[in-house]
This record gives structure tokens, C-alpha cells and sequence, in this order.
């Protein structure tokens, strides 16, 4: 009798998920309480795959014997409580999938920075000529590549939520970024509920493994201590030379990693700031783990373009520098970007507010913000934290008001910079779309400065 599997959540990764359910002979149904992007309603229909939306038909739901559920539905919803307590497994769809494929994983996760060093890890190895695939929490979905492409390697974007419901996913090599206050509406306001997520990419780790960590992390260094990980310890540093690992030094990229030694000018390579070291270093020692040679490495690292809103250089006008780093969506974000300038700032950050303590960003914004535009619906926390710390506020909920008031505020030299530090759902649809809207807020300045 065939197994029947559940997949909660239509998107790329259920979507993703159902495909290869189907074509490894599971009896699959998709469900959606939203409504499905058409997109995924024509291949759910070309694959023959049946699917609701618009509810879950909850005795359906509680007949199948294994459910794979979309990252963005919380294990606290009355459904997941009813699977689990009905002892149905509930995984992820990065469970699943490396259930079935013989690839090499590389999954590389942490608060920031995850979807750059993914990105970049891809491109040195992919610029190497290896046959490897990109997924995770970025571009197509994992299973859907595994159904239907045959890869070597796959290097995984993974977010805390993918890693909540993992049982077996085993990375040969994990990244572990940084761990700073996130999502904490999504753990209770625990941070050691997110602690422990995040841990979960090395639980199934051998001593055959490696994991990468930033050294420099007091957060990671703590956890480390309370774990006893098998796997084969990589160290990434800005302060520290560890002996094996990756550090910077006199503003040279130097790793020293599978017996190999490799030297960059951090200066000549497209990704800027010490946040982008960290990361530049993580995907350095990736690659020489796999034997990409330092000459290969090297000149993957010039030929990088990261993706968009992240530290993204919008135009110049007047001698100002508008900055879009819309990804920015924790303090931690924006303490790297403040760290990523020297030049006076004029910064605009708001949003929705997940819990944050601006009070790591407190010094940086004494010392290099001349003007804090607030862009959001809820604009009392923010205003109220840094009143007196910064010679002026403005608040408002328009983008194109806010980059206005910013030029009025900038002389030459100084920086605009959009690093919201809060999520974007309150006026615009997400950090791509907030992100887009500044660019275009931005240009419209040059129409009129023309």
C-alpha cells in the first residue's frame, strides 16, 4: 500500500517537495490555506498531483503517514500540535529531500549573511567547473532539483525554520555564520529556543564532517561548549590567526585549510565591510575543503556579484552615496552596515519590530549618524531609543518622503543608507519590495536633480 504524504504550504518548496513525492511513489496531497501562485497550480496540474487551497481539510491532513510542511507555518499551530501528538512525523522539505540524494551537502545558515556566503560559495565552486546545485532558502527548491537534476554538491541556504524540523539532514560541511536575537516572536522571546535551532545543522554530523564557524562569536563559542560535536572544527576570524581556519591580517584574506594556504587583498574583491570578510573567508575554506585551487578561488572572488539589497550601491547624486541594504532586517544587520562606512550617515531604518535591543547599535549610531529617518507605521520605539543620541529624527511612512528628507539632510560625501534593522510587512509586501521602492525613490532624485 502506498505511503501517503501530506505537503502543507504550496510554494517553491512545497510545490518542490510534492514533485519528488510523486516520482519516488508516495500517494501525495497538497494543501495550502492560502491561494496558490498559478505558477504552481499549472505544474501541481501537469504532475497530476491533487491539491486544496484555501483551507486544510484537517481529516486528510490526520490520514497521512508523513507530513512535510512549508518553513513559514510555526510547529505552535493547532494542525502540527494534532500531527504530532497523532505521532504522524512532521519534517521539512530540506529533510525530505536529502533523504534522496547522494550529493555532498554544504549548508550554510547563521542570523546574516547566510544568503551572500551561499551565493558565493556557490559561484567559487560552480567557476571551478564542479557540477553543483543551488537551494535551500534561496532560488528553486531542493527537492524539485533532486527529483529531476543530478548534482555532486549542493550548497543549501538554510534558515531556522528549515533546521526546526530536520531528523536525519546531514551536511558533510556545515557554516555556521553567527547567532544574534532573531525571529524571536517565532521562539516564544527565548533566545536559546533560536540557539538550538540553529544548532541543529551539525546534530547529525560525523567526525568525517567539518563544520565552519566565526570564532569571533561569543554566542557560538558558548553553545560549542555546552556540545559534544564530532565533526572537524574550521575556525573564520577577524580578532584571532587560528592555526587551521581563516582570518583577516594587514587587509589580507588568509586561509590556511585542507593543507592548502590562501592570501587575498581584501580591498580588491566587489563584496565590502568586515560582515563580508566573514563571509568571503566562510566560502574560501568551503572551497579548498572540495580542492578548488587558490588560483580558481581567487579569481571567483573577483568575478562575485552578490544579490540585491545588501549593501547595494543605488547612485551617487551630488556627491552622496545612496545605499540600499533592505535585507538588513535585525540590529545585528545594521551594526555591520554602519561598521561597513566611514563617511557621515544619514540612516533609515523601521519596520516591524521583532524584539529588537538597538542598544548594539548605540555607539555606532552616536558616532556616525547624523540623521535618522524612521520609515514605518509604529515609529515610537525607535524614536524613543534614539532621541539624544542622534542630532535629528524624522519620521514618516512614505519612501520617497523619507529618501527626500535624507537629501536635504546630506552634503557631499556623506551616505544615505537604508538598513531598516525591522521587517518590512508593515508598508510594503517584503525587503525586496521595500528595497526596490527605495531604488526607485532614489532615481527619481536624479529626474529632478537633471
Amino acid at each position: 500500500m502506498q505511503k501517503k504524504v501530506v505537503i502543507l504550504g504550496g510554494g517553491e518548496s512545497g510545490t518542490g517537495a510534492a514533485i519528488l513525492a510523486k516520482s519516488k511513489g508516495f500517494d501525495v496531497f497538497l494543501s495550502d490555506r492560502g491561494q496558490l501562485n498559478q505558477k504552481y497550480i499549472d505544474v501541481l496540474d501537469r504532475e497530476q498531483i491533487p491539491f486544496e487551497q484555501g483551507m486544510h481539510s484537517e481529516s486528510r491532513v490526520l490520514e497521512s503517514d508523513l507530513v512535510i510542511k512549508s518553513p513559514g507555518i510555526p510547529d505552535t499551530v493547532a494542525l502540527i500540535v494534532a500531527l504530532k501528538e497523532k505521532g504522524i512525523p512532521v519534517i521539512s522539505e530540506i529533510e525530505f529531500a536529502s533523504r534522496y540524494t547522494n550529493a555532498k551537502i554544504i549548508a550554510i545558515t547563521g542570523s546574516n549573511g547566510k544568503t551572500t556566503t551561499t551565493l558565493l560559495t556557490y559561484h567559487l565552486l560552480k567557476n571551478a567547473g564542479l557540477n553543483v546545485g543551488l537551494a535551500g532558502n534561496i532560488g528553486d527548491s531542493f527537492a524539485w532539483q533532486v527529483a529531476e537534476k543530478e548534482f555532486d554538491y549542493y550548497v543549501l541556504e538554510i534558515s531556522s525554520f528549515q533546521l526546526d524540523n530536520i531528523e536525519k539532514f546531514h551536511p558533510q560541511i556545515a557554516v555556521l555564520l553567527n547567532i544574534t536575537p532573531d525571529h524571536l516572536d517565532r521562539y516564544g522571546y527565548d533566545f536559546q529556543n533560536y540557539i538550538n535551532s540553529k544548532f541543529n545543522i551539525v546534530q547529525n554530523q560525523t567526525a568525517e564532517d567539518h563544520l565552519i564557524f566565526f570564532k569571533d562569536s561569543e554566542v557560538i563559542a558558548a553553545e560549542l561548549s555546552k556540545h559534544n560535536i564530532d565533526s572537524h572544527q574550521i575556525k573564520v576570524s577577524l580578532a584571532h590567526k587560528p592555526a587551521e581556519g581563516a582570518f583577516l591580517h594587514e587587509g589580507k584574506l588568509i586561509s590556511n585549510v585542507a593543507n592548502g594556504s590562501f592570501e587575498q587583498v581584501f580591498d580588491e574583491l566587489p563584496i565590502k565591510g568586515p560582515h563580508n570578510a566573514i563571509n568571503a573567508m566562510s566560502a574560501i575554506a568551503v572551497a579548498q575543503l572540495v580542492g578548488v585551487s587558490s588560483e580558481k578561488i581567487s579569481e571567483g572572488l573577483k568575478s562575485f556579484t552578490n544579490a540585491p539589497h545588501r549593501l547595494e550601491l543605488v547612485e551617487v547624486i551630488n556627491g552622496v552615496t545612496y545605499i540600499n541594504d533592505s535585507k538588513a532586517t535585525n540590529v545585528d544587520s545594521v551594526f555591520y552596515a554602519l561598521g561597513s562606512f566611514e563617511k557621515p550617515i544619514i540612516l533609515i531604518a523601521g519596520g516591524v519590530d521583532k524584539g529588537n535591543d538597538y542598544s548594539q547599535i548605540e555607539a555606532l549610531v552616536r558616532n556616525k549618524v547624523k540623521g535618522l529617518v524612521v520609515l514605518s507605521k509604529d515609529s515610537e520605539k525607535l524614536e524613543r531609543y534614539f532621541s539624544g543620541i542622534t542630532p535629528q529624527i524624522y519620521i514618516t511612512q512614505d519612501v520617497q518622503d523619507a529618501v527626500n528628507k535624507a537629501q536635504q539632510w546630506s552634503v557631499s560625501g556623506d551616505i544615505v543608507l537604508l538598513s531598516p534593522a525591522c521587517a518590512s510587512f508593515d508598508l510594503f509586501k517584503n525587503y525586496e519590495d521595500r528595497g526596490e521602492k527605495f531604488k526607485t525613490a532614489v532615481r527619481n532624485l536624479t529626474i529632478h536633480n537633471n
